[in-house]
């Protein structure tokens, strides 16, 4: 049976005039290897890649993002198939043989928690994959009130945030604020892997005229899987880190956190926000 990302427990409430037994609800964790078959027809490998810590369901999105994300695949057609075996918590990827693999470059004992996206990289140059999309100076144009809703939009839709509050989330926007994809998992950059992953499936990268909203806050590694895609625009309704800052400013990108009713703060990217009537103060 396909797991639904939700289990139950049996839990004591405490409240004011309360002390009572009932069921709750609980996100799934649990771990999930990804692995590559690679090389030409009488070379084959197969190489354990990565252990991510995750919400069940999704894998092949998760997984095939998670490739993208790290420069190992640039393009859906070099995956020849994906074997997905959710009771082994395992999904393979083999790969056309005209694709390079370097061993030594992924030798990095991948693990990942559902809280950190990097777990296991030797040094900070081997984080920066280079990404072969860039924005275009200025644009989107959004405006300042449209942005403000999105926190809204993305939360309305979070229906694992509904059961267990213990989720994350990655929605997919467009300039007009308009929600295309939604992605929930335990793991912030899972999430957004997802997300990807099923963009890169469907064909449709680069995202170059649409917004990340996220649940949470805003990592380095964040900003690295949106720079992969190609997204001008994140937004999300926590902070920044100093280095997400700087990846997002280093390629032109528009950083925006703290995203609530009717505020924000803008770190990077101002020229493509619209003030609107947030310019005469009203």
């Amino acid at each position: 049976m396909p797991s639904t990302g939700t289990t139950s427990c049996q839990i004591h409430r405490i409240s004011p005039g309360h002390f009572g037994s009932l069921k709750d609800q609980l996100v799934e964790e649990s771990p999930l290897e990804i692995r590559l078959e690679y090389g030409h027809k009488t070379q084959r490998r197969r190489l354990p890649l990565a252990v991510t810590m995750r919400t069940p369901g999704q894998d092949e999105e998760l997984t095939l993002g998670f490739l993208f994300t790290e420069a190992i695949i640039g393009d859906i057609r070099q995956v020849l198939e994906v074997e997905t075996l959710p009771a082994l918590n395992r999904v393979t990827i083999f790969l056309d043989p005209a694709v390079k693999v370097d061993p030594s470059r992924l030798d990095r004992h991948f693990y990942t928690t559902s809280s950190c996206g990097v777990c296991g990289k030797g040094a900070l140059e081997m984080v920066e994959a280079v990404s072969c999309y860039f924005p275009q100076p200025g644009y989107p144009q959004i405006p300042a009130e449209v942005l403000c809703g999105l926190a809204q939009k993305l939360r309305a839709d979070q229906s694992l945030f509904e059961l267990t509050g213990g989720i994350h989330a990655a929605g997919l926007f467009n300039a007009s604020g308009e929600l295309l994809l939604l992605r929930e998992d335990v793991g912030r950059h899972n999430a957004v892997d997802k997300l990807i992953g099923a963009c890169l499936r469907e064909r449709s990268l680069p995202l170059r005229e649409h917004l990340l909203v996220l649940s949470g806050r805003i990592g380095f590694e964040l900003v690295q899987k949106a720079t992969m895609a190609g997204i001008p625009v994140i937004a999300a309704v926590g902070a920044p880190t100093s280095l997400a800052v700087e990846l997002a400013e280093a390629n032109d990108m528009t950083l925006v956190g703290f995203l609530r009713d009717d505020r924000m703060n803008v770190y990077c990217g101002i020229e493509r926000i619209i003030s609107g009537r947030f310019a005469d103060g009203r």
